[in-house]
């Protein structure tokens, strides 16, 4: 999803104000009961290559489901975007790589479609690297990347122009989100939104669930590592002193709340120092480290009109596994 070996704008994220908010969560989130990480955080340079190998992996599906929907009904999408042809803005949250987007933006392009297109990201490398070669990916493309938080950016992209505003949050992002969360989070970009505005949103759709527990308990071990690399990432910017090998991943899923979620748990009783801090865990002690949420097609109609919003139009894989929808602002 992201490009690890461009670092132009790396020395970002060791700025004071950067790691002492990082040190902040982190420290909130292992002194609460039960604990937890934020899983913006797994996304450093490792983490970005660790998750390419995770989208790399047989089991991980959802990848290539979004992805069969960018390459197989690229018109379709260009069209439902592109609607009464006025000029608008592109935004995509959480951008990674843009490897699916790219079909897009190639189709849209070739339509002369008059937009801009403002891929926002956590990640400086993952701008970064947008930034670089984009431009020479797709001659003609208009570009101007953000690097922040999701609604903090939105803010600035909301300055950059008057032009109407699509907004795309593929991936199942939404998916990372408790449900009560994500059902916030819609009813927040809806604010950010006029009538006219629309969502092209992605989501992992219920199915076996065998199928899903594998696409996160991988043969490899990507993972667990991913998952470990935050422990990494805490000793390496903050000065911990976490023992890897003392922590095991363990994920499950529920098929009937729809939840897919992940923990590191602790194996021995120990303690590790952070930030002038000593957090003590017991044996068996769990930290919570992500969820991913699965739905039904009922269930995103629901959330979106919940927010505002009217879903207009389904994209779906030839399994079924994967939705992208678009909602309007009416």
């Amino acid at each position: 999803m992201k490009n690890t070996d461009n670092t132009p704008t790396e020395t970002a994220i060791m700025e004071p104000d950067y790691t002492q908010q990082f040190c902040d969560d982190v420290i909130a989130g292992l002194t609460a009961t039960p604990k937890y990480l934020q899983a913006k955080y797994f996304y450093d340079a490792a983490g970005d290559e660790l998750f390419q190998k995770i989208m790399g992996s047989p089991e991980y599906y959802p990848t290539n489901c979004e992805l069969e929907i960018f390459t197989q009904q690229t018109t379709s999408l260009a069209e439902a975007i592109i609607a009464d042809g006025s000029p608008f803005d592109l935004i995509e949250l959480g951008a990674g790589d843009a490897m699916k987007s790219t079909h897009l933006l190639r189709c849209l392009l070739q339509k002369q479609a008059a937009f801009t297109y403002v891929p926002i990201d956590i990640s400086g490398h993952v701008i970064g690297y947008l930034n670089d070669t984009l431009p020479d990916a797709l001659p003609g493309l208009k570009l101007t990347g953000l690097t922040g938080e999701y609604f903090d950016m939105l803010k600035q992209a909301e300055k950059l122009s008057r032009r109407r505003k699509v907004v795309m949050f593929l991936g199942s992002n939404i998916g990372n989100m408790p449900v009560a969360d994500a059902e916030d989070f819609c009813q927040e970009l809806r604010q950010h939104l006029s009538a006219g505005d629309s969502v092209l949103i992605g989501v992992d759709l219920k199915k076996n669930p065998k199928a899903i527990l594998a696409a996160y308990n991988d043969a490899q071990g990507f993972t667990r590592d991913f998952n470990l690399n935050l422990l990494t990432r805490i000793n390496r910017e903050l000065e911990a002193n976490f023992d890897l090998g003392q922590f095991e991943h363990y994920p499950t899923y529920d098929p009937e709340t729809g939840s897919c979620k992940s923990y590191l748990i602790s194996l021995t009783d120990q303690e590790v120092h952070l930030c002038d801090t000593t957090i003590s865990f017991q044996k068996d002690e769990y930290i919570y480290m992500e969820i991913s949420q699965k739905y039904t097609v009922e269930q995103t109609d629901q959330m979106a009109i919940q927010a505002g919003f009217a879903p207009i139009n389904h994209f779906m894989d030839s399994k079924g596994w994967f939705l992208d929808a678009i909602w309007m602002v009416e």
